[in-house]
Formats: structure tokens, sequence, C-alpha cells
């Protein structure tokens, strides 16, 4: 299927579930910020859950089709439209030649992602198609997408013949007054007083507007250390919480993978979903939990995520 960009929206990019297996060369894994709902996507198309899909912030696209294929949106609510018809997330629609995908306007969330039959149709880098517009490197030409440009799905015989007309509760991120992120304390909470720590866990944080792909700050408070933040750089994981300034900085999936700042915490895997979606404004508040805990959550979300699939293609 071949798909030409209208209009592009402010960031729009092709990624995929990371390039994993290079960050001791010091290559950040990037790939979808909400991993779960590009997951979503794909499998409510009937795609491999790493296909490569568009990533949307703030505003989505607008897409022409010039031959028929399948799409499904998950993510963030941005109002979806096929030619001018609204649609909701989580549903696996039919396009034909000549039809047009729009958005309507942000409702919930920050990013959107559509998926297509097939996949995106990208150059592999190290085993990725994801983008990293930092270094202009990976997916379509290492950029974010322009009008004009075109897009092409990998080949595929024909339609998945059980994905259309699918439709699943709980594609479409529901907002809430207060997030809460649930954390493993560590590896450098000792570094940090406990009035710092309750301070952390307890005080009311607000995302602040410094926030893009590689992480995002919180105000509010302040996190007291013993004697400074500074460290020898360490390892930087998904969700782990740099404190700087007395500030939480929320790594996300194009950060570096080392830095220098002493970690707090570090988001469980089971709520990283999240993160992908909390915008300027937003409020959360961190909650600890236990390693083992944590680890149940992780398989939990894991099994639902298999057992959706496994629903959906015996329907």
């Amino acid at each position: 299927m071949r798909i030409k960009v209208v209009s592009p929206g402010p960031l729009t990019t092709v990624q995929d579930l990371g390039r994993r297996g290079y960050q001791r060369y010091g290559v950040p894994v990037s790939g979808a910020c909400d991993a779960r709902s590009a997951r979503l996507a794909n499998i409510i198309c009937g795609n491999p859950e790493g296909a490569a899909v568009l990533e949307c912030t703030v505003q989505g696209p607008t897409l022409r089709f010039e031959d028929d294929g399948l799409i499904a949106v998950a993510g963030a609510d941005m109002g979806p439209m096929l030619d001018g018809k609204p649609f909701a997330n989580g549903a696996a629609i039919a396009v034909r030649a000549g039809s047009e995908l729009s958005f309507s306007g942000l409702r919930s969330g920050l990013r959107a992602y559509i998926a297509f039959w097939g996949g995106i149709s990208v150059p592999e880098l190290m085993g990725s198609r994801s983008t990293y517009l930092k270094t202009a490197t990976g997916g379509f030409e290492g950029r974010k997408l322009a009008a004009g440009d075109e897009l092409f799905t990998e080949w595929v015989p024909r339609p998945c013949p059980h994905a259309e007309g699918r439709f699943i509760d709980g594609a479409a991120f529901e907002p809430r007054e207060v997030y809460q992120l649930r954390v493993v304390m560590g590896p450098q909470d000792d570094m940090f007083t406990e009035a710092g720590k309750n301070a952390f866990c307890y005080t009311g944080w607000t995302v602040s507007a410094s926030h893009d792909r590689m992480g995002m700050r919180l105000e509010g408070g302040e996190v007291e250390s013993v004697s400074g933040c500074d460290i020898i750089s360490d390892g930087i994981s998904m969700g782990a919480v740099q404190i700087s300034s007395g500030q939480p900085i929320v790594m996300l999936s194009d950060r570096q993978t080392t830095g220098g700042y002493a970690k707090i915490a570090n988001v469980i895997t089971a709520d990283l979903s999240m993160l992908g979606q909390l915008k300027a404004g937003d409020r959360v508040r961190f909650c600890p939990i236990d390693m083992e805990k944590a680890q149940e959550l992780a398989r939990r979300e894991s099994r639902a995520l298999e057992g959706l699939r496994i629903w959906l293609d015996n329907k």
C-alpha cells in the first residue's frame, strides 16, 4: 500500500519497539514512547507486535491512501476520521484507494499510533525501523514526516483475513485527574534524605513544558539530597527518575544511554505506557512498590496482550 502525506502534523515519526542490544555502544533504544499502544494497534491490524507504525504527537497527520488496505489507531484520542467520518480508537478499518485519514483534534493523551496492515516499510538500522531524531537516523530518512512524503507498507498478499471489523475497548488513553506512577526505589535512593524521599513519594508533581521524547521534567516540591546528586555516569533505563536541582526528570524512549545524576527510582514496566501519554500540566504522584510486585504486574501485562491477540485471532 502506498500512502501519501498530505499534512504531517507537528511531530509524526516512524517507530517500532526500539533498537535493542546497542546501548553499550552509546546507541539509544528509541522506539514508541507508549509501546503498549503501538503493540495494540498492530494486534488489531493483524500485524506482528513489533511492526513499524506512525507515532503522532499532539495532532495526527492527514494521509491519503493510494491503494486498498487496513489500518488501526490506538493511544491518544485525536478524533480519527476516514473521509470525514469519525471512527474509534481500537477499530480495524478497511481503507480504499483515494480515501483520506485525518484527525479532528486531541481529546486525551499525547501520542497516537497508526498501524497499517503489513507494517511500514523503511530500512532497518541495527534491527529496528525506529526514528532517532537527534542523530537523524532510522525511520523515514531519519526525520519527522513532511507534506508530500510517500510511505509504503511491507508487501503482503492480501489483508489479514480476520482483522477487518475487529474492535477492542481500552485502545484510547483514558484521562485522569492525577496519574499514579508505581516505582521501585533505587538504585541511588540512599543519596537522598528521608525528607527528600518523602517529598518524592508523597508530593504531587506537575509535568512541565520541558518535555520531549528524551524525557520530561516534573515540577512541584524539592527532593533533598544528602550531599548532591552527581554520580559517576551509569546506565539509564526507560522510566528511570533522575534528580537534578531537586526536581525529578523521568527518562523516555530517546534517553541517553548513561547519565551522571542520581536515580531515586524507576517507573515499573506496567506503567511505562502511561509515561508516553503525559503532557505539560498533567499531575502525577509516585507510589513505591517492591520488585516482586513490579515483576508480577509486568508478567500480567504481557499475558493480557498475548491473550488479547489469541482472542482476536479466534473470533
